[in-house]
């Protein structure tokens, strides 16, 4: 059948509570502009993020009556390593809170100053764990990603030509290679297999360590089967598979591809690095053998990596994204395509012209959509990704103003998205009276979660 239908049954719901235009913008207004900074029970969509706000399975809540929470060598811990070994085919699996606790502990190692890590696109808390090292997190985007209209599949590739010219040039500097997959920042678009052999290529020809930060891996091994050649007649497994051989480890998110609410990993072949990364784990996060984690959460993350790489459950992931991304772009909507792994990119550079990038127009647009029908967005620009150039001092942009619309695995139905869309042509069709905001208090890191904004009376000129 065309239809393509939503692999589950619903069980159990949770109310949704509905809001008016005026109620949202006396809200908004108390948050600062921050959608950070609203109540979940105030949104009526939440698409802020698909990090942990996913609905868990049948045999997930099953599996967590089965936690063991002894301290030391819980049989919990040896189901979660012997599911991780088995999907990634790395020895050492070092279980941590959440993915950024993972990117902590790599970048004790990694960074440091006078160092440079080099990544198709850092997302936000790797940039931060890699800077607050001292070490400098280099964006290497491949050029199909610079045009957001256009159907090239693999948008999320690094750039080949650059990465070497960077080992050439910084070689004794480089301490890593990473590769995010999906490349969240540049629209959840996927990296091919031909891209990943390459970068082993240059890292062992250069001498140095690769790893992959596989939030998505599934997604990414999904979009790999559909678009590349060669690929039709693997299973996301095996794809994703070979993509983690290739490299020496990974860091992941388990909130992602993990379908769990909470956990991540590090994972890696090198004995000796393990033990390093152990012994600071037992500092911050516990013992290696629960890592800041409750035995209930490391069965729900090893039954989640069974279930994440089924076929049934991945065609109807995509398929809801793109259901959106289609009827957006039919109805003139600036929308990044094709569509990615996870999550409806809008164009706010393109959405709304007249705002230039220091005025934030994905923000600006976030709070409209918020305003107009209660759906919670995330800016992916210069709020978020922008950056301070270390030699002039002077702000720059990021390479894209977007708005991400991530979509929580197994929770919103095709009405809930109908009604995104519905949401979006409303915006869409006054989006000459837009203005963008200004920043009235920001922290030094990670500003986009809790900054305080305003909106401007007027734009200045582009």
């Amino acid at each position: 059948m065309k239809t393509i239908i939503e692999p589950f049954r619903i069980k159990s719901v949770e109310p949704i509570r509905m809001t008016e235009r005026p109620e949202r913008e006396r809200l908004l207004a108390a948050a600062h502009w921050n959608l950070f900074g609203l109540r979940a029970e105030d949104v009526i969509i939440d698409l802020l993020t698909d990090s942990g706000t996913g609905a868990m399975s049948s045999e997930q809540w099953a599996a967590i009556m089965r936690g063991d929470e002894s301290y030391a060598g819980a049989k919990s811990f040896g189901r979660f390593e012997e599911a991780a070994q088995r999907r990634t085919g790395f020895e050492h699996v070092i279980p941590t809170h959440q993915g950024r606790a993972a990117e902590h502990l790599l970048f004790a190692v990694y960074g440091g100053a006078g160092k440079r890590v080099l990544n198709n696109t850092h997302f936000d808390t790797t940039r931060a764990n890699c800077e607050a090292s001292g070490a400098r997190a280099v964006d290497l985007p491949g050029p199909a990603g610079e045009d957001t209209t256009s159907d090239a599949p693999f948008k999320g590739d690094i750039d080949l030509v650059a990465l070497e010219r960077e080992l050439a040039e910084h070689g004794d500097a480089v301490s890593l290679v990473m590769v995010t997959i999906t490349n969240n920042a540049g629209g959840g678009q996927p990296v091919s297999l031909a891209c990943l052999r390459k970068v082993r290529e240059l890292c062992d020809r250069y001498g140095k360590p690769f790893f992959l930060d596989a939030c998505r891996f599934a997604e990414n091994a999904y979009l790999v089967q559909q678009r590349e050649t060669g690929c039709s007649g693997r299973s996301v497994a095996e794809i994703a598979r070979e993509a983690f051989d290739l490299a020496d480890g990974c860091t992941v998110s388990a909130k992602k591809d993990g379908m769990a609410n909470i956990g991540g990993f590090l994972a890696c072949r090198d004995a000796d690095l393990a033990a390093r990364l152990r012994q600071m784990l037992v500092v911050t996060e516990g013992f290696p053998t629960y890592g800041g984690l409750a035995g209930r959460d490391l069965e729900a993350i090893a039954q989640g990596l069974d279930e994440v790489v089924r076929e049934d459950y991945q065609e109807y992931r995509h398929a809801s994204i793109r259901y959106v991304v289609d009827r957006l772009h039919a109805a003139g909507v600036p929308v990044l395509r094709p569509a990615g792994g996870h999550a409806i990119f809008l164009d706010a550079a393109r959405f709304l012209p007249q705002i230039p990038w220091n005025e934030y127009p994905g923000q600006a647009l976030a709070a409209e959509l918020y305003l107009a029908g209660g759906i919670r967005s995330c800016e992916i620009g210069s709020l978020m990704l922008g950056r301070v150039d270390p030699d002039s001092g002077n702000e720059l942009p990021a390479h894209h103003e977007l708005v991400r619309l991530a979509i929580p695995r197994r929770t919103y139905t095709q009405s809930h998205m109908d009604y995104l869309i519905e949401v979006v042509l409303d915006v869409h069709a006054r989006k000459e009276a837009l203005r963008g905001v200004g920043i009235v208090w920001q922290p030094a890191v990670l500003r986009h979660f809790s900054a305080h904004f305003e909106p401007l009376a007027k734009t200045a000129a582009v």
